[in-house]
């Protein structure tokens, strides 16, 4: 089982965002045996709550479920949990290798490196820009590209038929 955490600020706009699109991803190709995927969030200002309402909004209108995501904090066990930490931005880079200390087995990236040629270098916060639309877009495609390399890696198999 391969185990990717999406990281952002709060884990109520973007991570979990991310985590229902990728989960929705993993799931339509065949493959939710053989990840595990969770977010959350370098602050603790949102712990216990659910996704911002507008992510619910966006995930709804594209058929995603977010059921039973609750906000919560990094911890130190999931820099050993996981394989896989994706930040938003890069300064959830340096608030997960301050939490996580520089001995994680956890590869840690951007998550939009996995976009060749993005415009962008970071996912853009819809808490402060309120554009939950470009901020699906971004993660959609980069969800995408997540999944193939991931597959192309051999880091997750498909399923023996």
């Amino acid at each position: 089982m391969y185990r990717v955490l999406f990281v952002c600020l709060g884990n109520i706009c973007r991570s979990p965002m991310a985590e229902a699109v990728f989960r929705n991803r993993a799931e339509k190709a065949g493959l939710a045996g053989s990840i595990e995927i969770d977010s959350c969030g370098t602050g603790d200002w949102h712990m216990g709550k659910p996704p911002h309402e507008g992510t619910r909004r966006i995930l709804d209108g594209q058929g995603i479920s977010y059921e039973g995501m609750l906000a919560r904090r990094i911890r130190a066990e999931d820099g050993e949990r996981f394989d896989l930490l994706v930040a938003m931005d890069e300064s959830n880079v340096a608030a997960i290798r301050e939490a996580l200390g520089s001995d994680t087995k956890a590869e840690v990236v951007r998550f939009l490196s996995f976009v060749p040629g993005a415009r962008l270098t970071d996912v853009p916060d819809p808490y402060y820009t309120g554009d939950f639309e470009e901020t699906y877009e971004l993660i959609s495609e980069a969800s995408d590209r997540l999944l193939a390399h991931l597959l192309e890696a051999g880091k997750i198999k498909t399923a023996a038929i």
